[in-house]
């Protein structure tokens, strides 16, 4: 049994989205779409949130102002600014322009939320091509939050490219006690001094277990593709914090890891798609991006599970 509501705080229309049965909550930000809480309940029965400044509206005085920002229609960032996508120039800033849209008020079904983004709603110069976006935000009957990107091409003559993904930052109580946990596998770590790719790939084979990126660097950020096979997910375990979070990334090719080096969060995020290259290639040869054929539809979906004590 879900509940839904609809709260007006600090000039954002906020929609929450409550699971009474798993005891799971989630707030999404009409402003950009972005979820600002994802909260369980406890034994003790109070609510304990698992984003970085869970449920806060206000900016913080200094440092990583975000949640989960949502990234689209491309990953991270475009060097100087801009690029050219078959003759088009895009130009914007990190993320692409989803983080900067107020969203109409979503469809809501049983346990979920959708949002649309339709051409209409962005600049030639922020994506040249007519691409409609469905974005939902679910709780499964465990208490699992599901995300779900849903694009479609409209259209008639060309296929088209896009990046996506969720930025999501995890709250953790020591970033020296959490561990950040991965399956056994082959990951290749692509490198980006600068935070641009310089084309330089690290393959490491994982024989499961604490995640080889030492914490002190993760303000550097660690690229890294998943394995092509077995199990694909990140877990962040923090007990000081008393929480345990682990994203499900069965559909995605790439996570982000990173951290400002506060020692207050840690980003996992699901990327369809990487930033460029310091030499820069065309938009529609950028590593990573999805081609979407003339009418069709891309939809990939990643979970985030989590567990308080």
């Amino acid at each position: 049994m879900s509940e839904y509501e609809t709260l007006e705080r600090d000039g954002l229309t906020l929609d929450v989205l409550t699971d009474l049965n798993s005891g799971t909550r989630l707030m999404i930000s009409r402003f950009g779409g972005e979820p600002m809480s994802f909260a369980r309940r406890a034994a003790d029965g109070t609510w304990r949130g698992i984003l970085y400044r869970d449920g806060e509206t206000q900016a913080p005085a200094a440092g990583w102002a975000n949640h989960a920002t949502v990234m689209g229609y491309y990953i991270h960032r475009l060097k100087n600014g801009r690029t050219i996508y078959r003759g088009h120039e895009i130009k914007d800033g990190n993320h692409g322009f989803m983080r900067r849209k107020v969203l109409r008020a979503p469809v809501v079904g049983p346990g979920s939320l959708t949002y649309s983004v339709v051409p209409d709603d962005y600049t030639p110069a922020e994506y040249p091509y007519a691409v409609a976006l469905q974005l939902t935000y679910a709780i499964t009957a465990d208490g699992t939050w599901r995300t779900t990107f849903g694009f479609e091409n409209r259209e008639r003559e060309l296929s088209v490219h896009v990046g996506f993904g969720l930025h999501p930052g995890f709250a953790i109580g020591s970033l020296d006690a959490c561990r950040i946990v991965l399956p056994a596998g082959e990951y290749r770590r692509h490198i980006a001094p600068g935070d641009f790719l310089s084309g330089e790939m690290q393959t490491i084979s994982h024989p499961g277990g604490e995640a080889p990126f030492p914490k002190a660097t993760l303000p550097g950020s660690y690229l890294v593709e998943l394995p092509a096979t077995g199990e694909r997910s990140a877990t962040l375990e923090d007990p000081a914090g008393g929480r345990q979070v682990t994203v499900g990334l069965s559909e995605c090719p790439y996570v982000t890891i990173w951290s400002d080096g506060t020692g207050t969060f840690v980003c996992l995020e699901p990327c369809w798609g990487l930033p460029d290259h310091h030499e820069q290639r065309p938009f529609e040869r950028k590593l990573g991006i999805q081609e979407i054929p003339v009418g069709g539809r891309l939809e990939r979906s990643f979970t985030i599970a989590a567990v308080v004590t």
